[in-house]
């Protein structure tokens, strides 16, 4: 008797127990669907950040230069002689010899031209070599991409967003099927012409940014509430920028310091986020 009873407690119990699990199950259902059913569209797009690196090093500061000269003075004081200074030695001893009347020192390997005759020559060659010029062309030609040749340097293009025409990074909307590293190539070649030569940093996106649509651009959209760009990073190889004409108008190849000035504030903090300062 005193069985039959626990067996019926341990026995309302479970079928307790299981009601509430069944019951949650469906609550737990029924939120995944809402959620489901009320999910935001937005639509995917892939943007490119094309980068021209660092042709020449930066002109050094007053203490930078200073202090390469003391580093230089120190390596010349410890560093050994050098086939150079061994000859002017020998140079100088033979013509103490010579002036007092004794026999030069015996040289197999003597040659013709003395150490301050090829000093000469060198220094001549100096006077006479031509450094080529830190600047190419106008450097406020803000479409050559050989300007701010110590600095690297960003395309931005003059790209039409809506009814109105916008600076930014060139990107576009992902086909369907596509990769979004593949539609990067894409819209970049479709933006800025086949005779730009990049090479793509991997598959990986470096940066994100979304943004909302007007109202009017969502109820054309079926709902469609906003766009989110992935940017890819990419360095500038050789060629030029050919602007279609119709999706961009214009281009221009400016330092991190001149970004702040041509693009919207959020949508530069977000670019600025995978710059690497060079300062």
């Amino acid at each position: 008797m005193y069985l039959t009873k626990r067996l019926r407690c341990v026995l309302q119990l479970c079928a307790e127990k299981c009601s509430h699990i069944s019951t949650g199950n469906c609550y737990n259902r029924s939120y995944s669907q809402s959620q489901t059913y009320s999910k935001e569209k937005w639509d995917l797009l892939s943007g490119v950040c094309v980068e021209r690196k660092r042709v020449i090093s930066k002109q050094m500061t007053q203490l930078e230069d200073k202090f390469t000269q003391l580093l230089e003075r120190i390596e010349f004081e410890r560093s050994l002689k050098s086939d150079h200074e061994v000859r002017r030695e020998l140079d100088e001893r033979q013509a103490e010899l010579l002036k007092k009347g004794e026999v030069p020192e015996a040289d197999e390997q003597k040659s013709t031209q003395t150490a301050q005759d090829f000093e000469d020559l060198c220094q001549e060659e100096l006077v006479n070599f031509k450094f080529a010029p830190r600047e190419c062309g106008d450097e406020a030609d803000v479409r050559s991409v050989e300007r701010r040749l110590d600095s690297s340097v960003l395309l931005l293009v003059k790209q039409r967003l809506a009814d109105e025409y916008v600076w930014a990074l060139p990107h576009g909307a992902r086909s369907e099927g596509e990769a979004m590293h593949q539609a990067a190539a894409r819209v970049l070649q479709q933006s800025c012409g086949a005779n730009l030569n990049v090479r793509f940093f991997g598959f990986a996106p470096c940066g994100f940014y979304k943004y909302l649509y007007p109202r009017k651009v969502r109820l054309e959209r079926s709902g469609t509430v906003g766009a989110k760009i992935f940017f890819y990073k990419a360095e500038f190889l050789s060629g030029c920028v050919e602007c279609n004409g119709e999706s961009v108008k214009d281009f221009k190849w400016l330092g991190q310091d001149e970004l702040a000035a041509e693009l919207h504030k959020d949508y530069y903090r977000s670019v600025s986020a995978f710059l690497i300062d060079e300062n």
